[in-house]
């Protein structure tokens, strides 16, 4: 399911899940098993892989890239190949996070590893990403040159080192108490807003757009996914799991160097104090821990610092878009995009 509020971008990921469909389709024989827990993981089957209506996710790096193109005076339809390519190596990541961290549920379902084993979800996330360049090269099927395609996979390709880049910082900063603000910023930058920001990149080259109007897309689209991300890390602690589709405390769990958790341990710091950061060191944690670890960062503040920064993203994404003046219905909706993402409550 997806929020009302995002039903604005209904039009342009209806386009990318028929273009998704069309790369995924299930060949017939010994191969089956694997599209459909490709198509399971996308929201199209459940686990018995029969079609059914189910949780797609909200598509926002599709929905971005296709709403760029547009609001830079491009085609829509040109600029599907690379939204297609955006939402399947996201997808990716998101299987492979799966397994690295342990997580057993992936909007409100068991995450494929759950269901099937780490083996085989490596393959499926392997072939997810493999996917994901093939529909890029989909470019030259809508009439991108060769070396428009060429252009677009050096930014998609970039972007898929950067964010693996960040998954590693973060999985590395779960044994480090002594992680700082600045080296989350720099984590995050890579892992979640990396992504968003090629996303934005790539609406506008495939708009023909001059470099500078391509660079301050991609500027919006960073900024954006900074937000993004810190409000993910909010609602990994304070959300309703009813509507983020995660269990109670995930990522506290999991050690997670969230921006709340990081900020409550430099706030701990300054005041000699050592709870939190004895807590986090535990070998298991139970509910009794991440409550406790609950109430530590609610008595530091950091839900609302957290709350702060992310809206200083939001807020220099907005104005990065105000600088190129445009005044059109789909610079329209990403001023609507930005503010949901400021507000999002899963």
């Amino acid at each position: 399911m997806r929020e009302k509020a995002l039903d604005f971008l209904t039009p342009y990921t209806r386009l990318v899940e028929e273009e998704m469909q069309s790369i995924l389709q299930t060949p017939p024989g010994e191969l089956m098993p694997l599209y459909g827990m490709l198509q399971y993981h996308l929201g199209w089957v459940g686990p018995d892989f029969k079609d059914r209506i189910s949780t797609t996710g909200k598509r926002l790096r599709p929905g971005l890239c296709l709403l760029a193109c547009e609001a830079a005076g491009g085609d829509v339809n040109l600029a599907v190949p690379a939204a297609a390519a955006v939402e399947l190596v996201h997808n990716f990541s998101l299987v492979h996070d799966d397994i690295e961290d342990r997580s057993p549920l992936r909007r409100s379902r068991e995450a494929i590893w759950k269901l099937w084993g780490d083996a085989l979800a490596i393959n499926a996330g392997d072939a997810l990403f493999t996917l994901a360049h093939l529909a890029l090269q989909r470019l030259s099927q809508r009439g991108g040159s060769p070396s428009k395609v060429a252009e677009s996979l050096a930014v998609f390709d970039g972007a898929c080192l950067t964010l693996t880049e960040g998954q590693y910082l973060d999985l590395k900063y779960q044994k480090n108490t002594g992680v700082t603000t600045e080296m989350y910023l720099d984590m995050a930058s890579k892992k979640t807003a990396s992504l968003l920001a090629a996303s934005a990149q790539l609406g506008a080259m495939l708009a023909a757009a001059e470099p500078r109007v391509v660079e301050t897309f991609r500027l919006f689209g960073s900024a954006l996914g900074m937000g993004f991300q810190i409000r993910d890390d909010i609602l990994g602690i304070w959300g309703d799991p009813g509507k983020t589709g995660k269990g109670v405390g995930e990522d506290i769990f999991a050690r997670k160097k969230s921006l709340p958790v990081v900020y409550a341990l430099q706030e701990e710091k300054k005041q000699n104090k050592n709870d939190l950061s004895k807590m986090y060191a535990q070998p298991e944690l139970g509910q009794e821990d991440v409550r406790a670890i609950t109430s530590l960062l609610e008595n530091y503040g950091a839900a609302e610092y957290a709350d702060r920064l992310a809206q200083r993203f939001v807020d220099q994404a907005l104005q990065a878009l105000a600088s190129l003046g445009l005044q059109n219905p789909a610079e329209e909706k990403l001023r609507r995009l930005a503010s949901f993402l400021a507000e999002r409550s899963r």
